[in-house]
């Protein structure tokens, strides 16, 4: 028994040796079953040793020790929650891809601990019991990335279990695998796209509409019994009445019935579908994609190899010299403006604080004036993101993209020298008058009102953590020929709330560069005139109202008041001036206080 208690002791202490030297720190602590430490960052839990001559329970304990330790070591916490995506389901997907992320890097440092790992998967999958949906999509999508990542194969049985959801994880990592594979280490840029990949299922959605549709079926049942039930007591009852009594209309009755089940089921599905819109049509019910399945969201340097890129910045470049002195100017103006609002906004005439000195002449010639202090305000200045999204259509094509491209490329340097998180985006679609989708539509015998017909391209052409410096070379993309097509403006704004809306920045602004109207021949050909004007407009004035972005627009020869709120008209680069350096450091004065609905 002492000898038992010894080899337990032991494996606890190597357990504890290899975790600190996994996690690279030397202050983790360890604890086993029940065993209770003070709460800390770097504290690992681990489960009781039962058995010591458990091969399975010693596997488990080793492979979850690394598992964890390797979370410490690759994982940071606060730019994890910063892309969580809502619901229940996505927000376990999310947690399943960063495990594997770091995973596959000690797995790819360490060839001990890939074994560990690896046979305490096989260990677990083989002894799954898949008892609901929910369990069958986790299992089903952490088994589909752990076989891509890890190189890996099922077994026939597993296989058959977890073939559910296989062909449709398929279709929506098609061609991602291979980038989420190449972003293992950059945890900022993995955790962005896996969480929009997740988003994009709307698994929590789907999910719950399953769940209502069962329980609806087992209401209808319940009903049929009890209508069936009411039924023959109706028809008892009415052999017992007289025919002076009056019979009652049974059929009506029923027809009656019916039609409260109806209206209470159409009540739910209507109640549901809301909720559906709210979150992805933010309140343009009657707004619809006809398919989503040929969209794209990709990073510019995924569009073009790093030769053209760097071609491509030596155009804009070349653009930018003529302007070099006036960009110099506006950039050095921008920062000194905004620096001085971050470093130099104060109170005064307080009553306590720092002594306000600039006012101690007039004590010298009144001893009876009272000392005047002040106080620093608290300005939440570099707390901030600031994303521009360019409309990258055909119109505008030459001079507007050429000004568009500098602005962005003026703004996102000003803007990082004064410690201001800048993300660049751009839209367009994959085909001019239609593309896959439009395909599909007419395959379908063309329905009436099919909402847009087109597959959208949204591109990111700078992240947000990524430096100016790492991503200028991208700017030069918006010049390259054949890339600007049509622009479904409302649809790019709500990619742009969505990826800002999962950033950890407590102040965020939306800047647009457009040139006026969204147009898509494809889809205006089909649906009303107004069709995407109209959701344009809904979007818009669901994100000034119903969140805390601050919006803010920019019409490149056009004016576009008639969709913003807040908004501004160049016609040059020259125009910029004093016209944005105003626009930018007023929204940096005063926060703009909205109320969230």
């Amino acid at each position: 028994m002492e000898k038992k208690s010894e080899i337990l002791e032991n494996f606890k202490t190597a357990i504890g040796s290899t975790v600190k030297s996994l996690s690279n720190s030397e202050n983790v602590e360890v604890s086993f079953g029940n065993q209770n430490f003070e709460s800390k960052k770097n504290s690992i839990k681990l489960p009781e040793v039962e058995q010591v001559n458990n091969k399975i329970n010693y596997n488990q304990i080793r492979a979850l020790a690394d598992s964890k330790s390797l979370r410490l070591r690759f994982s940071d916490n606060k730019t994890f929650k910063s892309f969580e995506p809502d619901g229940n389901i996505s927000k376990k997907l999310y947690k399943i891809a960063e495990k594997i992320r770091y995973e596959k890097l000690g797995s790819d440092q360490f060839k001990g601990v890939k074994n560990n790992i690896e046979k305490y998967y096989q260990e677990r999958v083989n002894t799954l019991d898949l008892k609901n949906s929910e369990d069958k999509i986790v299992e089903s999508f952490e088994n589909y990335l752990r076989v891509k990542f890890f190189d890996s194969k099922n077994n026939k049985e597993i296989e058959k279990k977890l073939k559910t959801h296989k062909k449709d994880l398929n279709e929506r990592f098609k061609g991602k695998i291979k980038e989420l594979s190449n972003l293992t280490h950059d945890q900022a840029q993995y955790n962005s796209l896996i969480s929009d990949l997740i988003s994009n299922m709307n698994l929590d959605e789907n999910f719950e509409e399953e769940e209502k549709n069962e329980e609806k079926e087992d209401e209808n049942k319940k009903n049929s019994t009890n209508k069936e039930q009411k039924t023959k007591e109706k028809e008892q009852e009415q052999q017992e009445m007289s025919i002076d009594s009056g019979i009652p209309d049974l059929e009506h009755q029923a027809s009656e019935s019916d039609k409260d089940f109806e209206e209470i089921e159409v009540e739910d599905k209507s109640k549901s579908e809301l909720k559906k819109n709210i979150k992805n049509n933010f309140g343009d019910y009657k707004y619809k994609a006809y398919t989503e399945e040929f969209d794209e969201i990709i990073k510019a340097e995924d569009l073009e190899n790093e030769e053209e890129l760097n071609r491509l910045r030596k155009n804009l470049d070349q653009q930018l010299l003529q302007l070099k002195n006036f960009v110099s100017k506006l950039a050095n103006k921008l920062q000194r403006k905004l620096l001085a609002k971050q470093n130099r906004s104060w109170n005064f005439d307080l009553e306590e604080g720092l002594l306000d000195t600039a006012k101690l002449p007039r004590i010298i010639m009144d001893p009876f004036n009272s000392l005047s202090f002040k106080k620093e305000k608290d300005i939440e200045f570099k707390d901030t993101l600031v994303t521009i999204l360019i409309d990258n259509s055909g119109s505008m094509r030459g001079k507007p993209i050429s000004v568009a491209a500098i602005c962005a490329d003026i703004l996102a340097r000003t803007l990082e020298r004064c410690g201001v998180k800048v993300e660049i985006l751009g839209f367009t679609t994959k085909h001019w008058k239609g593309g896959s989708s439009r395909e599909k539509w007419m395959k379908n015998n063309k329905p009436n009102l099919p909402g847009r017909l087109n597959d959208l391209r949204h591109i990111i052409y700078k992240s947000a953590d990524m430096p100016w410096r790492q991503g200028k070379n991208n700017m030069g993309l918006m010049l390259k020929e054949g890339l600007l097509k049509e622009n479904i403006d409302g649809e790019a704004l709500k990619w742009a709330h969505n990826k800002m809306s999962r950033r950890k920045e407590e102040r965020k602004i939306l800047m647009v560069i457009s040139d006026g109207a969204p147009v898509d021949d494809s889809t205006l050909s089909t649906n009303t005139s107004d069709y995407l004007e109209t959701n344009l407009k809904n979007v818009v004035k669901w994100i000034e109202n119903k969140t805390n972005i601050e919006l803010l627009a920019i019409g490149i020869g056009h004016d576009v008041t008639r969709y913003y709120n807040q908004a501004i008209k160049i016609t040059d680069v020259q125009d910029l001036g004093d016209v944005m350096i105003n626009q930018l450091t007023d929204l940096f004065v005063e926060k703009n206080k909205k109320t969230l609905h």
